[in-house]
C-alpha cells in the first residue's frame, strides 16, 4: 500500500525514480523496492524525506490523511441522484443493487470472454 502510493505521488510530479532518489536523498534501489512492495516497512526517517521531497505529508503518503480521504470522494450529479431515488422508491434494496452491480460485471466479463473466442477463431492456423 506505501508502494503504490509513493509511485502514485512521485509520478504526479512527475519524477523518475532515480530523480526522487537524489532529490530526497535516499537509495535509489531502496526506494525502488518500497513501491514494488520487496519492502513494506520504511523507516520514519524514509518517509519524512521523501514527504518533504514530494511535498506531502507521512499521513498523505501513507494515505491516511484527509486529504487523501477527500480526494477519493465521490459527488453525485443531479441525474445520479435522480436515477438513485427513483430506484429506491421503486423498491430497489441495497442488496438488490448490489446484486444487479454484480450481474453487469458478469456480462461484461462474458461478452469480453465470447470477443476474445471469436476473435481466436478468426486467426489462421
Amino acid at each position: 500500500m506505501v508502494g503504490e502510493r509513493l509511485r502514485e505521488l512521485r509520478q504526479q510530479k512527475g519524477y523518475s525514480i532515480s530523480e526522487l532518489a537524489e532529490l530526497a536523498g535516499v537509495s535509489k534501489s531502496y526506494l525502488s523496492y518500497i513501491e514494488r512492495d520487496v519492502q513494506k516497512n520504511p523507516s520514519l526517517q524514509f518517509l519524512r524525506k521523501i514527504a518533504t521531497t514530494l511535498q506531502t505529508d507521512v499521513e498523505d503518503l501513507l494515505g491516511s490523511s484527509s486529504s487523501a480521504a477527500q480526494s477519493q470522494e465521490f459527488v453525485l450529479d443531479e441525474e445520479w441522484s435522480r436515477l438513485l431515488n427513483k430506484a429506491i422508491s421503486e423498491g430497489m434494496s441495497k442488496n438488490d443493487f448490489k446484486e444487479f452491480r454484480d450481474y453487469l460485471k458478469f456480462r461484461k466479463w462474458k461478452e469480453a470472454k465470447n470477443t476474445n473466442q471469436l476473435i481466436q477463431e478468426d486467426k489462421p492456423k
